[in-house]
């Protein structure tokens, strides 16, 4: 009889642990997307905040881009790389110049508001090393909002073009929600 109830309760947790492995299968969502960083020109949507003086005739360029330099951000983010494409959210935060070598380095800390679409009043958030001059670049998503809440994950950024200092960079994301 003892035996009974033990293999009783065996059985049970073993049907409870197979419910709850298929129960806790994720399923990823892949998102593409393009963000326009735009720090020069007349409206830019990067603005650098804080770093080394820049010399007021330009002779001192390259320290707007030097290490420490720091810039707030609100850029958009788009269906296709096509500036005036289906606008899909915003990404707003910072990114700060992080190497001093001969790499050119950022540190992100941003979030991707979403407006429109499926994903509308939702967000992620990424927060990692950004080395720009790599065809691509992976950096991980550390949580988000809305269908998103608590999701992890990694997006893989690759320039898709550049004009001076301004860029569109083509994002693919993999999200594994947290439920």
């Amino acid at each position: 009889m003892p035996y009974t109830k033990t293999l009783l309760y065996l059985v049970f947790v073993v049907v409870f642990m197979a419910s709850m492995s298929e129960a806790r299968k994720r399923n990823a969502t892949h998102i593409q997307f393009y963000m326009h960083d735009t720090p020069g020109g007349s409206n830019p949507s990067a603005v650098r905040v804080a770093g080394e003086p820049i010399n007021s005739t330009g002779a001192n360029m390259g320290a707007m881009f030097g290490f420490g330099s720091i810039f707030v951000m609100d850029n958009s983010l788009t269906a296709t790389p096509d500036a005036n494409s289906t606008l899909i959210g915003r990404a707003q935060g910072i990114y700060v110049m992080a190497s001093q070598e001969n790499e050119l380095s950022l540190l992100m800390t941003l979030t991707y508001n979403f407006v429109s679409g499926i994903y509308n009043g939702s967000s992620l958030s990424i927060v990692g090393r950004n080395p720009v001059m790599n065809e691509v670049r992976e950096m991980p998503v550390v949580g988000g909002t809305g269908v998103f809440r608590l999701a992890r994950g990694f997006a893989l950024a690759k320039t898709h073009s550049i004009d001076q200092v301004n860029a569109v960079i083509g994002y693919n994301v993999t999200i594994i929600p947290y439920y």
